[in-house]
């Protein structure tokens, strides 16, 4: 049985807690296995020390949409404590907001790929931290995609972002805990760090396998199933291709009005994509990109995730797209996550030369070959930090 950071942290308080003023940075989807609200539990759990909530992109009830949708500071209409929101004016906290507590206990659900905010908000809350002499504890979660797998380039730095500030790959690997620890390190952040470990997780483990509830942490993100496709899916926020927003399938489905899913298979079909299925079929999207319309595309099944490669998939629908429909495909334009000049498509890729490597046909595979050297190094890296296995 898997058991969360929260509750073996209820289940044995650190005695530094003691006496300290609490905040909690959260949502909806920060729940124990009952689905009851770490906030309620913290609450009862060290009664008067929590003085303060925090909440990421898309609001404590993961109730706004995508891309500069921001949510307002409130008051919790249970505990009645104040709320700060990390995603509205501003996404790095203020001293002020830090003035409330002593130590923030961190309890998000990640989903395993570097464009989530969520963990730019931890990093911005880690180096404030530091800043005001604060302590933060993260309560570990699983990473839902695993903790094994690794995809993608890394991330350059001339595309640093809110949707990407360190040189990561698409797909890390690693779960918010050891993403702290790695970033607290690596990149001199030098809070004061504790990881309060989950139980009986391994890295094998997709989310399926850890007997826990899903509560979804933003709203495009309604099932695991979505997660596992994200890291290459998340692509199409960046062109005009419907990356299924606005129906009840978002990342699994997409397409646009002038694709011809025949064409598009037939142009991937020398690319080993092994693990997924492309379902040829039609949607029409209640809201977002092409709203009303009717898009041809695919539904993406993953087989087998164990040998799914979501980012190569991705890529190569990118360049079908790109080199099949040159007038009516299109990259999306600024803004994006409060970039108001570079290509939202360069921000999410991680490095502005690739899209345009696909664009003009170049060989996905020798690309990936390219990657291999790097992403060697991280995945030495990263065991560094490893909490599990």
């Amino acid at each position: 049985m898997v058991t969360l950071g929260v509750e073996n942290l209820l289940s044995a308080p650190p005695e530094f807690l003691k006496g300290k003023r609490l905040a909690l940075l959260c949502n909806q989807a920060s729940t124990d296995r009952t689905l009851a609200h770490s906030r309620d539990l913290i609450n009862r759990a060290f009664p008067g020390q929590l003085t303060a909530l925090f909440t990421p992109q898309h609001g404590f009830f993961a109730e706004k949409q995508d891309n500069m949708i921001e949510s307002e500071h409130m008051r919790d209409p249970v505990t009645g404590l104040p709320a700060f929101s990390l995603y509205g004016e501003v996404r790095r906290p203020t001293a002020a907001m830090f003035d409330h507590f002593d130590v923030l206990l961190v309890d998000i659900v990640d989903v395993g790929t570097r464009v989530y905010t969520f963990l730019y908000t931890l990093a911005y809350c880690l180096e404030v931290a530091r800043e005001e002499g604060k302590e933060v504890v993260v309560l570990d979660r699983p990473n839902p995609i695993g903790g094994e797998q690794i995809e993608g380039n890394l991330l350059q730095d001339d595309c640093r972002s809110f949707v990407g500030l360190y040189p990561l790959p698409m797909r890390h690997g690693l779960t918010f805990g050891e993403l702290a620890r790695l970033l607290n390190e690596e990149y001199a952040i030098g809070a004061a760090l504790t990881v309060v470990p989950m139980g009986g997780w391994r890295r094998r483990m997709l989310f399926a396998d850890t007997g826990l509830p899903w509560v979804f942490p933003s709203p495009n993100m309604p099932t695991p199933a979505t997660a596992l496709v994200y890291p290459g899916q998340v692509i199409f926020e960046g062109t005009n291709i419907s990356e299924g927003r606005g129906t009840t399938l978002p990342f699994e489905l997409f397409g646009a009005p002038f694709l011809d899913p025949g064409r598009v298979l037939a142009h991937l079909a020398d690319i080993p994509l092994p693990g997924c299925l492309l379902r040829p079929l039609a949607f029409e999207p209640t809201s977002n990109k092409w709203a009303g319309q009717c898009c041809r595309g695919f539904q993406l099944h993953v087989t087998d995730p164990a040998v799914f490669l979501p980012y190569r998939t991705s890529l190569a629908l990118l360049q079908a797209f790109m080199c099949l429909y040159p007038q009516e495909f299109a990259r999306k334009e600024p803004p994006y996550e409060y970039e108001y000049q570079r290509s939202p498509l360069d921000l999410i890729l991680g490095d502005r030369g690739l899209g345009e490597q696909l664009a003009q046909g170049a060989d996905l595979l020798r690309l990936e070959q390219g990657w291999q050297e790097e992403l060697g190094r991280f995945a030495l890296l990263r065991r560094k930090y490893f909490l599990y296995d």
